[in-house]
């Protein structure tokens, strides 16, 4: 009887879902339409990251994180062509945007 008692039990585990975001939008950078890639996910801290991936002219991909700082969506890391870093506040537009349709 003890052992069917046990066999019954069941133990329910915590499921916390994140929702998964990843988008793509063209922008128009150094006079190419091009397509960049967005993904979110977090850092060892638990804050908020977005990979950013784009290909240039010779098909060389580049990528490069956006963490919010303060008030906007900041490029992390450097050096990037300067037809990335000049797009920097469209792509916090973007990510905004997106933030808020997922909502």
């Amino acid at each position: 009887m003890i052992e069917s008692s046990v066999l019954f039990q069941k133990k329910f585990m915590a499921t916390l879902f994140t929702k998964n975001i990843q988008f793509s939008r063209l922008v128009k950078a150094d006079g190419t339409l091009r397509e960049f890639n967005f993904r979110k996910h977090s850092d060892s801290q638990g804050g908020i990251l977005f990979s950013v991936d784009v290909c240039d002219l010779r098909n060389n991909r580049i990528i490069f994180k956006m963490q919010h700082k303060e008030t906007a969506w900041r490029i992390v890391q450097t050096p990037l062509p300067e037809w990335v870093v000049k797009n920097e506040h469209i792509f916090n537009d973007l990510i905004e945007e997106e933030l808020k349709n997922a909502s």
